[in-house]
C-alpha cells in the first residue's frame, strides 16, 4: 500500500476499514481489476483517439459475462440461468449486490476516460431494464436472450432536440396503423449513446395527448429497419461512445413491441432513474479521483523554482481543497449505494430519488473541481492534447458530459429539493 499515489484508490482499497465490503466484494474487485485492465484500460486512450472501441471487445466482454454488471442489482437470475450463465468470474449471479455493481462501474472507468466505458456499458445499462420490469413475457423471450449474450445491442432513446431533461415535452409520435398491427413512429432522437451500434432502442414516444400521460415506451428496431436513419454526432468528449442522431420516418413497429401499457411511459422511465443517476455518480466520482491522483503524481515529480511542485504551499492547498470534495462525495456515494441495496425498490424510489439526483449533480461539480485543479497544476501540459497532460486535457473536455446527460445539473438540483419537500409533505399529512 505504501507506493500508492494519494487519492488514487478508494479508502477501502488503501487499507482503511469499511463497514460495506466483504471478502466477496474484494474477490470481485480483484477479478474486475484484472479483466478490465487487460481488456479495456490499457487500450482506452488509443480507442478514444481513434473514436471507436473494436466490436470484438464488446463480444469478448459479453462472452465473459462482464457486460451483465451494468444491470441493476439484483441481476435477472432466472434469465441468466436459462442461457447458462450461473457465475461471473468468482461471483454467483444470485449473490450480485449493489456494491458489486458499484465496484464494476468504478473499475471500468479507471482509465479516466468515459468514452470507452460508455461504448460498452451505456446501452445495456439503461436500455434493457425497462424490458425486465414492464415488457410482456413474449417480448422478453423474443429479444432478451440475444441482448444478454451480446448477439444484439440496445440503447435507451429519450432525448430530442426540444426535450432533454424535459421528458414530458417529447414530440416523437407513435400512432396505430389502420390495420391495428403496428405503431407508425415519426420524429427524431438526439444524443443517443450507443445508438449507432444498436439493433433496438427502448424509445419513449407519444401515443396520446400532451404531457406525461401521453407517453409510452416502445422497443423500436433500428439496424436495417425501413424508415430509420442514424448518424454519429461529434461531441466535445467521449469520442468513442457512439453519440447518435436518429431520424424516424413512418417506422412500423409491431404493437407487440409496446413495453407495458400505453400512457405509462413517464412512470417506466422514472423507475430506472435511481439506477442511472447512481451509476453516473459512481462513475464520475471515480473519474474525478483519476484526475486528482494524476495531478498529485505530477506534482511530486515536476520541479519548478528548484524544488518539486508539491513543496509549494499553494499547490498543496489546491490539492487539499479538491481532495476534501472528492472524499466527501465518495463517502456519500457509498452510503447511497448501501441504502439503495437495503431498501425495497419502492422505498428506494420514494426515499432516494431526490438524494440520488443531488449526488449525480454534485458528482459533476466535484469532477469539474478536480479536473480544473489537475489542469492548472499540469500547466501547459494540461492544455495539450498529447504528451504528459493528454489524459487531463481529455478529462476536462468530458466534464460537460458528466453535468448534462442523465438529467442536467440545474434540473437535478431543483428536482432533489422538490422531491424532498414532497416527501416531507406526505409524511406530515400522514401524521395529522
Amino acid at each position: 500500500m505504501a507506493d500508492q499515489v494519494p487519492f488514487s484508490e478508494q479508502p477501502w482499497l488503501s487499507g482503511h476499514p469499511s463497514p460495506y465490503y466483504t471478502e466477496s466484494h474484494r474477490a470481485w474487485q480483484r477479478h474486475c481489476r484484472d479483466f478490465i485492465t487487460g481488456n479495456l484500460t490499457k487500450y482506452a486512450m488509443q480507442w478514444e483517439n481513434e473514436g471507436a472501441v473494436p466490436e470484438g471487445t464488446y463480444q469478448h466482454f459479453a462472452a465473459a459475462g462482464m457486460l451483465l454488471p451494468n444491470l441493476p442489482a439484483p441481476l435477472p437470475v432466472e434469465y441468466l440461468k436459462k442461457i447458462g450463465m450461473t457465475k461471473i468470474g468468482p461471483l454467483k449471479v444470485e449473490d450480485f449486490d449493489s456494491f458489486h455493481a458499484s465496484i464494476y462501474v468504478s473499475e471500468i472507468i479507471r482509465s479516466g476516460l468515459n468514452g470507452p466505458a460508455s461504448a460498452l456499458c451505456t446501452g445495456l445499462a439503461y436500455g434493457l431494464p425497462p424490458l425486465f420490469k414492464f415488457a410482456s413475457r413474449e417480448l422478453q423471450e423474443r429479444v432478451v436472450p440475444d441482448l444478454l449474450l451480446g448477439k444484439k445491442r440496445i440503447c435507451i432513446a429519450i432525448s430530442e432536440v426540444e426535450a432533454g431533461s424535459d421528458v414530458a415535452n417529447i414530440q416523437t409520435t407513435a400512432k396505430k396503423s389502420s390495420c391495428g398491427k403496428f405503431y407508425v413512429v415519426n420524429g427524431v432522437k438526439k444524443w443517443i449513446t450507443n445508438g449507432i451500434w444498436s439493433d433496438y432502442a427502448s424509445m419513449c414516444v407519444r401515443t396520446g395527448g400532451a404531457g406525461p400521460g401521453g407517453l409510452s415506451v416502445l422497443l423500436v428496431p433500428l439496424k436495417g429497419q425501413e424508415g430509420v436513419s442514424m448518424r454519429r454526432i461529434p461531441v466535445s468528449g467521449q469520442k468513442c461512445a457512439g453519440t447518435t442522431f436518429i431520424e424516424l420516418d413512418d417506422v412500423q413497429v409491431p404493437v407487440a413491441n409496446l413495453i407495458g401499457q400505453e400512457g405509462q411511459g413517464m412512470k417506466q422511465i422514472m423507475t430506472n432513474f435511481n439506477h442511472e443517476r447512481l451509476t453516473i455518480a459512481v462513475k464520475v466520482t471515480t473519474q474525478a479521483r483519476v484526475a486528482l491522483s494524476e495531478a498529485f503524481k505530477y506534482c511530486m515529480k515536476r520541479e519548478a523554482f528548484g524544488a518539486p511542485l508539491i513543496n509549494q504551499p499553494v499547490v498543496r492547498h489546491r490539492l487539499a481543497k479538491a481532495g476534501a470534495l472528492l472524499e466527501t462525495q465518495w463517502s456519500w456515494v457509498e452510503a447511497l449505494v448501501y441504502e439503495n441495496g437495503n431498501l425495497s425498490k419502492e422505498a428506494a424510489d420514494a426515499k432516494l430519488g431526490g438524494l440520488t439526483a443531488l449526488a449525480k449533480a454534485q458528482a459533476g461539480i466535484v469532477l469539474n473541481e478536480c479536473s480544473q485543479c489537475a489542469q492548472l497544476l499540469f500547466g501547459g501540459n494540461g492544455y495539450t492534447q498529447t504528451g504528459q497532460g493528454e489524459l487531463i486535457e481529455k478529462i476536462t473536455r468530458e466534464v460537460a458530459g458528466a453535468r448534462i446527460p442523465g438529467g442536467s445539473e440545474d434540473v437535478m438540483l431543483d428536482l432533489s429539493v422538490r422531491q424532498m419537500y414532497k416527501n416531507y409533505q406526505r409524511v406530515n399529512k400522514a401524521n395529522l
